[in-house]
């Protein structure tokens, strides 16, 4: 099962501030609306979003049909057939990808109650 890119999507309280930190941490911007409360960071191969009002945990996030610089890959996995494998093994969902082709997601919980969110953009 190839879940595409991965990242860690922080639930923030003040997105400057965090913004701030990550950056004196040699994180730079590459992506998002800082006036949306949103903004994705990297540093090398290492992608983290930071999102203020949008999330209730921090969640991992993983990005069918992206490599971890954010190029749509050649061949990968849909979305909806990820969400049908896991449904296949029993696993619950919080969030269902819609049907269809191109962009959707879903959410599940592990057991620790961490959420996974499976976010396709292409």
């Amino acid at each position: 099962m190839q879940l595409g890119a991965f990242s860690l999507s922080l639930a923030v309280k003040d997105i400057a501030a965090s913004a701030a930190f990550y950056e004196k941490l040699g994180f730079t911007r590459s992506g998002g609306d800082i006036d949306q409360n949103w903004l994705i960071l990297r540093n090398g191969q290492t992608v983290i979003g930071l999102f203020q009002g949008m999330f209730e945990k921090n969640s991992l996030t993983f990005n069918p049909g992206w490599n971890q610089d954010a190029q749509q890959l050649d061949s990968f996995t849909d979305v909806r057939d990820l969400q049908r494998q896991l449904k296949d093994q029993g696993i619950p969902f919080v969030a269902e990808a819609g049907d269809g082709t191109g962009p959707g997601s879903f959410i599940v919980v592990d057991p620790d109650g961490n959420p996974v969110i499976v976010d396709q953009h292409v």
